[in-house]
């Protein structure tokens, strides 16, 4: 039998009338706002990089169970079913870690980036696979491996986008070449079409200098006289 129904009777069995109940009501809404609220503020706070942490699940979990978390919390932090107004940056972040968990290739760079955060820290801690430190992580273990995790998928994060940033300025150095042999390209196009352009007015320069060469009689040269 659920609370509310056993607080229901018990009131009723007090002789409690409708006031009661109302109140009771209320006290359960304030609650599951409560609960919403502690959630939300949960998942803005887990770190956004690893989406097991703001799913709250352990590495390794099968897909049926990221379909049913995220079911269960998306539902209770839905935007339609609170006034809390960080409860849409909430669902975003929630259904974006769901997104990154569900496809394959992402899942897969994650599990790697928390497997190197376990390696590091037994480098850290000297311990071997063997160590029942590794074997049976107690909470201070599990507590440093989230830490180095962190630590793994920031620097990760850092590579990608100097990777990224890389490459835009390889692409704009290979963009501006493409555009100075456009221009180049035009360039010589627009010289071509002026010279065709002026081609007529050459022509008919050079035949009224030809026709005015014939027009204009010869000259002879005058003979030099011979002194003595």
């Amino acid at each position: 039998m659920a609370i509310k129904e056993e607080l229901k009777e018990e009131v009723e069995e007090e002789g409690g009338g409708k006031d009661e109940l109302e109140a009771l009501d209320a006290l359960e809404k304030e609650a599951a706002e409560y609960n919403k609220d502690a959630e939300i503020d949960r998942i803005l706070k887990a770190f956004k990089l690893d989406a097991y942490a703001v799913l709250d699940l352990q590495p390794g979990v099968p897909e049926s169970e990221i379909k049913l978390c995220y079911r269960k919390k998306s539902l209770l932090i839905h935007p339609d079913k609170t006034s809390n107004p960080r409860a849409p940056d909430a669902f975003d972040r929630l259904k974006k870690a769901q997104t990154e968990l569900m496809d394959e290739k992402q899942r897969t760079t994650l599990d790697e980036c928390i497997a190197d955060a376990r390696m590091l820290l037994m480098r850290e801690r000297k311990l071997t696979v063997d160590s029942e430190e590794v074997k049976n992580p107690d909470k201070d273990f599990r507590e440093a491996w989230r830490r180095k995790t962190v630590e793994v998928l920031i620097d990760n994060e850092q590579r990608r986008r100097k990777q990224i940033k890389a490459q835009m300025q390889e692409e704009g150095r290979e963009q501006r070449k493409v555009d100075e042999e456009v221009e180049t390209r035009k360039r010589r196009r627009d010289h071509e079409v002026q010279w065709e352009q002026t081609r007529e007015g050459r022509i008919g320069s050079w035949r009224d200098f030809q026709q005015k060469a014939k027009e204009e009689p010869g000259k002879k040269k005058k003979k030099m006289k011979v002194l003595g």
